[in-house]
């Protein structure tokens, strides 16, 4: 719980720096115009010919389509982050739910009728309680009930392992090749902009300043949409294993049960 806290803490304060970077950036921009205006209130303010407006349609077919991966990176990755919190939260809640429902009922299948219908641990006590009650009379009884039932219980909790890790290889494939993008979309801009200032013969500072500065501007795209990549990989990765940790502990206790019930009962015929 200390971890995830930590991790969670480490999410919110790399936001707040690069909201706080950001807006100072956007002050820095501005100061110099204001100053100016004080200064001289009959001159006219300029408007920053370069930017992500002028990025897009100064921009060719390459250009802009580094932009749309861009985007479609950072949208993937944040809805992929939002739908696995929603998942493992479900996860956690269902261990709550068996704490207080599951063991206090008086058998097995009672137990499990009482979870809910989506739950991963009645998913589980519904596959354990089957391999013991359909042990007998087939040739699944060459194999020992505890070995049986184990199998059982395994291939249980891979299937909700499988399913907790599905979409976090997008989260960490965004979160390393997001920054490569945006810079390979930054040396393109370059080259583009160093060779209109080559074709007219002008390389004084604002002919060079602004087309490179704007390219620029790739790059840090690229390193905003990797950042909470990143984050959001390390923090769901660290929720799983403590989710899939309780999973592991309720399975082991239910093949105890199982494994007892069943020597019970043949003990009886």
């Amino acid at each position: 719980m200390k971890s995830n806290w930590s991790l969670r803490n480490l999410f919110v304060v790399a936001l707040a720096m690069g909201t706080l970077i950001f807006g100072g950036l956007v002050a820095a921009q501005t100061a110099e115009p204001v100053a100016t205006v004080a200064a001289k209130p009959h001159t006219e303010v300029v408007e920053n010919p370069y930017g992500i407006d002028a990025l897009w349609k100064q921009g060719d077919i390459v250009a802009r389509g580094t932009l749309i991966i861009l985007v479609i990176m950072s949208l993937g990755s944040w809805y992929i982050g939002v739908v696995k919190l929603i998942e493992q939260q479900r996860l956690i809640r269902d261990a709550k739910e068996v704490r207080g429902k599951f063991w206090k009922a008086p058998s097995a299948s009672d137990g499990a009728r009482l979870l809910g219908e989506n739950s991963a641990y009645r998913f589980i006590a519904d596959e354990g309680i089957q391999a013991a009650e359909h042990h007998e009379g087939t040739l699944e009884e060459q194999i020992d009930l505890n070995s049986w039932v184990g199998m059982s219980l395994q291939r249980s909790i891979d299937s909700i392992a499988e399913k907790q890790q599905n979409g976090l290889a997008f989260l960490a494939t965004v979160g390393s090749t997001a920054p490569f993008v945006g810079l390979f979309g930054t040396v393109w801009g370059i080259y583009h902009a160093l060779t209109a200032i080559g074709i007219a013969g002008q390389a004084s500072i604002d002919k060079v300043a602004g087309p490179v500065g704007e390219a620029l501007i790739m790059t840090a795209m690229g390193l905003a949409v990797a950042v909470p990549a990143v984050l959001g990989y390390n923090w769901l990765v660290r929720r799983n294993k403590s989710a899939m940790a309780a999973v592991r502990q309720f399975t082991s206790q239910l093949h105890m049960l199982l494994i007892a019930s069943g020597h019970k009962d043949a003990r009886r015929t």
